[in-house]
């Protein structure tokens, strides 16, 4: 019952949310207004431009994202059997970043090369990781994995920024800045439609297998006497992520913390069943994503602040709650 009253309220939440949204900014339209210009949008007229052109696209750019890397985040923690796990943990978004700086830096930047390179990036990342970690003919620990993806993400975060040393003083620096900061600035319908099936199918993939992730909770001992096979699970969760977190990079560059915070506040709420949480955790995640971006358009306006920025500046004293909270649960 708390599950679905919770759904409820994150599904209406969304709607007010676009809409909430699409109303903030330099211009300031009525929400009454957005709506109308929603349901009948007229050629030529300046809300309707802003709205259909610049608004929207932007923020269903942001709900995406967030919905792609809170829902990473979310599996992760499952995966890891810890609440501080998230997308950056085991290096997915910062050999993401390196892909996408390094498709720019090359001159390659397009609607589909762009995504293609931080998903070869963010999927390099993950194979060196789990080749590091993983014991000669064993299954990586969870610990090793996470040793590694620190070890690896910081790699790879050197990496862009040797790309950024080496494009010093030319036009494409400007682009590869984007993405280190995070932003949706250049937010597009073809973004839109390129991320849209992306996260859906791996969203999908990843929900039905809710039931073998709550399994893998029991440790990798009780998911092999359930008839799962943990390593093969493991690398099918890794993927799917994987995909999800390079996808969401490619378009809005590196943003931190959405995928630790959403999770671990939505599992507070409804406790560890992937199968309730995958789904709010998505919702939550869009919405707490979309919602940012608005502070970051408005908070130090007429300038905007990366909205890498403004998540690191929430996420990080979050971040150390939750390992005050660990470290005080293992003392008692």
């Amino acid at each position: 019952m708390k599950a679905r009253l919770l759904l409820l309220i994150l599904s209406l939440g969304t709607v007010l949310t676009v809409v909430g949204a699409i109303a903030v900014g330099p211009v300031r339209i009525p929400m009454g207004e957005v709506m109308t210009v929603l349901m009948r949008p007229q050629e030529g007229d300046l809300q309707s431009t802003i709205v259909h052109r610049i608004r929207l696209p932007r923020v269903l750019l942001g709900y995406l994202v967030g919905l792609s890397l809170s829902l990473s985040g979310a599996v992760l923690q499952g995966v890891f059997r810890n609440p501080l796990a998230s997308p950056y943990v085991l290096g997915i978004a910062s050999g993401a970043s390196t892909g996408a700086a390094a498709t720019i830096a090359l001159g390659l930047a397009g609607t589909i090369s762009l995504p293609v390179g931080a998903f070869l990036g963010g999927t390099l990342a993950v194979a060196l990781v789990y080749a590091v970690a993983r014991p000669k003919g064993g299954v990586p620990d969870r610990l090793g994995l996470i040793l590694a993806g620190v070890a690896l993400g910081a790699a790879f975060s050197a990496v862009t920024s040797f790309i950024l040393f080496v494009t010093a003083g030319d036009r494409r620096l400007a682009e590869i800045l984007f993405w280190t900061m995070g932003g949706l600035g250049r937010a597009s319908w073809m973004s839109i439609w390129t991320l849209f099936p992306v996260a859906g199918m791996a969203g999908l993939g990843l929900w039905s297998l809710a039931r073998d992730l709550n399994a893998l909770s029991l440790g990798e001992e009780g998911a092999f006497s359930l008839g799962i096979r943990p390593e093969r699970l493991k690398l099918l969760l890794l993927s799917l992520t994987t995909v999800l977190t390079a996808t969401a990079v490619a378009f809005a560059g590196t943003i931190g913390f959405v995928g630790l915070i959403t999770p671990h506040a939505v599992r507070l709420v409804l406790g560890p069943d992937h199968r309730r949480l995958l789904p709010a955790s998505a919702l939550a995640g869009g919405i707490f994503l979309v919602w940012a971006d608005a502070a970051a358009r408005t908070v130090m306006r007429p300038a905007e602040l990366p909205l890498g920025i403004l998540t690191a500046f929430v996420g990080a004293p979050f971040f150390l709650y939750l390992l005050r909270l660990r470290r005080a649960g293992a003392e008692r």
